[in-house]
């Protein structure tokens, strides 16, 4: 058994005229991917047949995908198993992808999105450890963490070892916002009881869930980044940014949307269909204007608001004119998401109280399970102000960052 272990690394950069096979530039690299360390010491994998979970986002300094470098460095990958999007990003949010072979490698491709553990574990057969690489945003609800908590606990069944590849949270690991959820309002965007924004990578996730909330503990392996520390934003690390999903197309999209991402929870458009999801949102019923003046005179830290207008192509209001607002992040330090999605969520109700809705799944409000509770929800209709909801859960925000403590990988810079 492995256990529960780190993989001590020297803290370096990468400076070089090409890349391993000669055909492009190394990029020079201030961090370095858990990936990119497991790719100096393949012999860790020699000898064992690997299942490797994936997504467009594990990816080399150069460029290269992680299968793909894997493959040429003789790790014997056997299976591919994607989360939510597919192993290539191809399906947009909510749709089951598929399962097929390989055109390059021939390798099978499977779907893990939607099955839990019971059901994952026929899929392992045939492997001998799981090893995880995939970018992460930083935010409660979105699933790529659950993915990896499931085939944890599916692994530790079948007493397969787990690896997971590290890679940087990419709005920084330092600020820790938002209500943390309730275990009642557990579900696939929000299993476990962290705060919306949780300041953690997905090693120290894993890390976290393996030892306070799987019901049978994986035999896990987290390999570090070299040179990362918390504070760092992902434009600092030096590393390539590749879209996540198909709608976290920038690492602006990854800052706002632990905030902006609760606008799903209503009838508002969260930009979906557009080339700025999470930053441009509104309603036909919006004004522009009116929510960009409103919003602006809250003078929300880091934060401005322009008056927008736009078209979907896809998802709510496709095809139809749009009115509402962009959101311009100027301080990412002092920027505080989940207050301005409130705050956003807040005004626009003030100002169309008889076009504004929650969206609800059958007799489940959305926002709630967003949210982790039905408490924001129930403060805006109360019509609280957003600062004071803040307020509310200041004290399970604390309690939570001295759990988180223990799991904490990366110290920061002045540490």
């Amino acid at each position: 058994m492995w256990g529960v272990m780190l993989i001590a690394a020297m803290v370096f950069g990468v400076v070089g005229p090409s890349s391993v096979d000669g055909s492009r530039p190394i990029p020079k690299v201030k961090v370095k991917s858990g990936l990119d360390v497991l790719l100096e010491h393949p012999e860790q994998l020699k000898g064992k047949k690997v299942g490797l979970i994936t997504n467009p986002t594990g990816i080399t300094r150069d460029y290269r995908h992680g299968l793909d470098a894997m493959l040429a460095e003789g790790i014997d990958v056997v299976k591919v198993y994607g989360p939510e999007h597919g192993v290539r990003g191809t399906e947009q949010a909510g749709e089951i992808p598929g399962t097929y072979e390989d055109p390059r490698t021939g390798l099978p491709f499977i779907n893990l999105y939607g099955k839990k553990p019971a059901e994952m574990v026929p899929l392992f057969d045939g492997v001998d450890v799981l090893v995880f690489d995939i970018q992460d945003v930083g935010t409660r609800y979105y699933t790529y963490i659950y993915t990896m908590a499931y085939a944890m606990e599916a692994a530790a069944q079948v007493k397969k070892p787990f690896v997971v590849l590290d890679r940087p949270n990419p709005i920084g690991g330092t600020q820790v916002e938002g209500p943390v959820l309730q275990p009642e309002y557990s579900s696939f965007v929000g299993l476990y009881p962290i705060p919306q924004r949780h300041g953690m990578t997905v090693g120290e996730l894993a890390r976290l869930f393996n030892e306070e909330f799987l019901s049978q503990k994986a035999d896990l392996r987290v390999i570090p980044m070299n040179g990362w520390t918390r504070e760092k934003s992902y434009e600092d690390t030096g590393l390539p940014w590749v879209l996540p999903s198909p709608n976290m197309p920038t690492v602006d999209t990854a800052v706002v949307y632990p905030g902006t991402g609760m606008i799903e929870g209503t009838n508002l458009s969260e930009g979906r269909g557009t080339t700025r999801p999470f930053e441009l949102l509104g309603a036909p019923y919006i004004k522009g204007w009116e929510l960009a003046e409103a919003l602006n005179k809250k003078g929300l830290p880091g934060v401005s608001f322009r008056e927008a207008y736009f078209t979907p192509t896809f998802s709510k209001y496709q095809g139809k004119p749009v009115g509402g607002v962009q959101v311009y992040v100027e301080d990412r330090e002092s920027f505080q998401p989940v207050l301005t999605g409130m705050t956003i969520v807040q005004e626009v109700k003030k100002l169309y109280p008889e076009e504004f809705a929650w969206r609800k799944d059958g007799s489940t409000y959305w926002i709630d399970k967003l949210t982790g509770s039905d408490r924001i929800r129930k403060k805006i209709d109360e019509g609280v102000p957003a600062p004071e909801i803040e307020a509310g859960w200041q004290e399970e925000l604390k309690e939570f960052q001295q759990l988180r403590q223990q799991y904490l990988i990366y110290p920061p810079k002045n540490l």
